[in-house]
């Protein structure tokens, strides 16, 4: 009977609302008392037994709600003949806890459309070679699936033939179609817009990026931050205190509706509600931007941030060397770039990938005689000319004149923190590059992003040497560079930091730097969705986008500063609403609740805020 009384607490509401209405169309236009009296008092008794049977729930647990206080408040007023105050009170009480759970679903709506994206299904290949589709919980790992355009890709998997472009939105908050090709990872729950891939499984189920990504929303959403453990602390003893406060009340004035008043002026309901609300709106705005954050003791303790920690390599520059600079003395560069790829494609050495990768298509010639220089180069016969490709050693190893000019190309490309890769042919020097880890693009304007949001410090720590460390910072114009240092000595810097009273938070890319990343205040991931990232840090960028990282430190701002409007909203409401009491004539107990009410639903539509929240 309880449960079924509970299931229909949105329709008595409803039908307490209508007799309500009803009341006073007989008072006010037929002058009817006894159909004013009996309609409210129906309405008090069906609004006041759900909230009854919630109070008795509660007192069962040794928990004093404020349903205890409502339902005192509603029965005193009935005994008391105070039919219109009873019945209107059950009826905003009922239409009050109605608002709040819509509009806390309204603010839970990330993690709704998230799970709506989960795939269901899948074109699997069966013992026959054909392709039949099965519900996506009977594919394992291995499995090869088809997908086809406009479909959603049912796990985590590898590319096996095909090309096309996938929307990644749900994984990288990031619309713009990435393109696929074999080899190419794909992701449970993106959208093929075009073309058909065939896949082979490497991750199902919960195991997958997506069902990972569900999972830690979930649980940041039930998680409380310290601010909400006191608040929950806080109402369990100031629930009995208002009881004990309006018994004092009654005990000296022996007025029992003033007693009765002070227990719906004090429901300390839109307190109890108001941080929880702002910390869900928080989290979900942020799974829709490619950010997830872990919890709200995150976002307190983010917010709040002193120090930002960056890995170098990977995280403020790309991570692939790439050719930055080219300078050539020679006026047919095609056939001299056609040998130094030709040279250069029997290289697995990353600077000669980086060459490979710069020319491009081009035309490649026989190579012979190959002969391996440590530690200086590569030097071959090509189209029956001797070509060296190395460094400097190997050219003056090689007789190759370096003219004033070449030596000052190579002083400047140095000086940007380049490796060198010279070119001769026939002992002539053709061609200089430079090759270099490079910034990645963006970083600067979100370096001075995060300087606008309040961070004071703003630290890189690499492991490569400290010349190119300081190249690094000085264009990125970052607060200090630290260079030469290991994954141990990153984690001892960020403890020193800690030790100061700095608030720390350290970037990294989730796989070698998970130390520094489990040791800082916050730990930040560009991991790409990989299962070190998302296990290891408090926040990641799904898409490895670093410049999602000032959005989500506004956020994090914005979340603390709506928590702090809302105690302060829930508590004022609170007191003036005790003040008006004891120093007006005006105020009752319907007003009180109409009121209590009102605050509840301001701190729910200041927390919702946060759903559209954008970083100015």
């Amino acid at each position: 009977m309880q449960r079924f009384i509970l299931s229909k607490k949105n329709q008595i509401a409803l039908i307490g609302g209508v007799l309500i209405v009803i009341a006073f169309i007989s008072k006010f236009g037929f002058k009817n008392a006894a159909v004013f009296n009996w309609a409210l008092i129906i309405a008090s008794i069906l609004g006041a037994a759900p909230i009854a049977i919630q109070a008795y729930q509660a007192l069962k647990v040794k928990v004093v709600s404020i349903d205890v206080l409502v339902t005192i408040a509603v029965t005193g007023a009935l005994l008391l003949s105070n039919y219109e105050e009873s019945a209107i009170v059950s009826f905003l009480f009922l239409f009050g806890a109605y608002l709040e759970q819509r509009t806390l679903n309204q603010t839970r709506s990330a993690i709704k459309e998230l799970t709506e994206m989960a795939p269901e299904s899948a074109l699997k290949q069966m013992e026959n070679g054909e392709f039949e589709e099965v519900d996506v919980d009977e594919v394992d790992v291995g499995d090869i699936l088809l997908v086809k355009t406009g479909a959603k890709v049912p796990v985590d998997g590898t590319v096996l033939t095909g090309e096309g472009h996938v929307n990644e939105a749900s994984i990288t908050g990031e619309s713009v179609p990435v393109s696929k090709k074999p080899d190419s990872k794909v992701y449970a729950g993106t959208i093929l817009e075009n073309g058909t891939l065939q896949i082979v499984a490497d991750r199902v189920g919960e195991d997958t990026t997506f069902g990972k990504i569900i999972e830690l929303v979930e649980e940041a959403q039930d998680s409380k931050s310290e601010t909400e453990r006191f608040i929950d602390r806080f109402s369990k003893y100031y629930t009995p205190a208002v009881l004990v406060f309006a018994f004092f009340v009654w005990l000296f004035s022996r007025d029992v509706e003033l007693a009765i008043t002070i227990l719906v002026l004090g429901c300390p309901g839109a307190l109890v509600i108001g941080v929880p609300v702002s910390s869900v709106a928080g989290i979900g705005n942020g799974a829709r931007n490619g950010i997830l954050l872990k919890g709200s003791e995150v976002i307190h303790d983010f917010s709040k941030v002193d120090a930002v920690v960056f890995d170098k390599t990977g995280t403020l520059t790309i991570g692939n060397p790439k050719v930055a600079d080219t300078e050539f003395y020679t006026n047919d560069s095609d056939e001299v770039l056609g040998y130094l790829a030709s040279v250069e494609s029997e290289s697995d050495h990353p600077l000669a990938k980086a060459v490979v990768e710069y020319i491009g298509d081009t035309k490649l010639y026989t190579v012979e005689k190959t002969d391996v220089i440590k530690g200086g180069g590569i030097v071959a016969n090509v189209e029956g000319r001797r070509v060296a490709v190395g460094n400097v050693a190997l050219m003056e190893q090689e007789n190759v004149h370096l003219t004033e000019k070449v030596r000052d190309d190579i002083a400047r490309f140095e000086q940007k923190g380049n490796s060198l890769v010279l070119t001769a042919v026939d002992g002539e020097l053709k061609v200089l590059m430079g090759i270099r880890d490079q910034i990645r693009p963006g970083v600067k304007e979100v370096l001075q992003k995060l300087k606008r949001l309040g961070v004071k410090s703003l630290i890189v720590l690499s492991g490569d040497n400290q010349g190119t460390v300081d190249l690094v910072a000085r264009e990125l114009g970052l607060t200090e560079a630290h260079g030469n240092m290991l994954p141990e000595d990153k984690s001892a810097y960020i403890k020193e930091l800690q030790a100061k009273g700095q608030v720390v938070a350290f970037v990294g890319d989730g796989v070698n730097d998970s130390p520094s990343l489990a040791l800082a205040d916050i730990g930040i991931a560009m991991g790409g969705g990989t299962d070190v990232a998302i296990e290891t840090s408090d926040v990641v960028l799904m898409n490895s986008d670093i410049c999602r990282l000032p959005h989500a430190l506004g956020l994090t701002k914005a979340t603390a500063n709506n928590m702090l409007q809302n105690i302060v909203i829930a508590v004022g409401v609170v007191v003036v609403l005790l003040a008006s009491l004891f120093l007006s004539d005006w105020m009752n107990m319907s007003i009180g609740m109409l009121a209590h009410e009102a605050s509840i639903l301001v701190v729910l539509l200041n927390g919702m805020r946060l759903l559209g929240y954008k970083l100015r």
